[in-house]
């Protein structure tokens, strides 16, 4: 799924986007030459600057094309729910699965880009925090639903969720371990919205 913004891009710089997301599928970010995307791409090195001011401003907008279409598809599937813990256990289990399924973006996003400031100033960033914001939302619609204690800190419960699926995910990224994303959305939600306790 391509986002509307990259279909409306130029050929050029749909070449070039698609060739750093083939080319991260077997190499290191860091290890890769502008080069290496240039000859993927079938364009020249100058093409990408013509675009992009540098290796990482390319995986920004590449990293924000995923975002986009990852944050709408979300949208799509929890718009019709009414129940607040639904639509929270759906954003669980889909982003579970959109890591599991793109290791690439999973493995940039968790590992990789948060080391340089630059990341946080960029449009990819700017939709973390869209998707970030989603969660607190629905929470904060969910204690005024009576569905969620209102004496939960909704930020608390937002750490809690966003630190959950990362760590589910770190083992499949790491090591490249198989994740049983339905398994461990379903154990992670009747911890959250259950409780330990007995």
């Amino acid at each position: 799924m391509e986002s509307e913004q990259k279909k409306s891009y130029p050929p050029g710089k749909i070449k070039i986007m698609n060739a750093l997301s083939e080319l991260m599928r077997e190499k290191d970010f860091h290890s890769i030459t502008t080069a290496d995307i240039a000859t993927t791409a079938g364009v020249t090195e100058g093409l990408i600057y013509k675009y992009f001011k540098d290796k990482k401003d390319l995986l920004y907008q590449v990293l924000n094309g995923h975002f986009q279409t990852f944050q709408n598809y979300i949208v799509s599937k929890i718009e019709t729910r009414k129940s607040n813990i639904e639509k929270l256990s759906i954003i669980i289990k889909t982003t579970l699965k959109s890591y599991s399924i793109n290791r690439v973006f999973a493995r940039i996003l968790l590992l990789e880009v948060r080391n340089s400031p630059n990341y946080f100033e960029s449009d990819a960033y700017d939709m973390v925090k869209i998707y970030s914001r989603t969660i607190l939302d629905i929470i904060n619609q969910g204690i005024k639903d009576g569905e969620i204690k209102e004496d939960i800190d909704p930020h608390a419960l937002r750490q809690v969720i966003l630190g959950s699926i990362e760590h589910a995910c770190l083992g499949e990224v790491i090591f490249g371990k198989e994740l049983d994303t339905d398994k461990v959305s379903e154990h992670i939600c009747n911890i959250i919205f259950r409780g330990a306790k007995k």
